[in-house]
């Protein structure tokens, strides 16, 4: 299945509740954090709830997360 890398660029701050459950739920915290999230509907919806907060890459289904920390990942 394919993936899409999901990158909050904009901030939660002042926002709706709801679309800060949702920005969380996706597994953002902080500006400029990417999760790596399967290309299902679910996660689509989320992402088009808070499009104007994040940014969507899609990925080739091979593409492994990695981790940019020593000893991780």
């Amino acid at each position: 299945m394919s993936q899409v890398k999901v990158t909050q660029v904009r901030s939660v701050i002042g926002r709706p509740e709801d679309q800060k459950d949702t920005v969380r739920r996706l597994g953002l915290r902080h500006m400029h954090d990417s999760v790596i999230k399967e290309d299902r509907p679910d996660i689509r919806g989320m992402i088009a709830k808070v499009r104007h907060l994040v940014t969507v890459e899609e990925l080739s289904g091979g593409a492994k997360p990695r981790s940019n920390r020593e000893g991780e990942g």
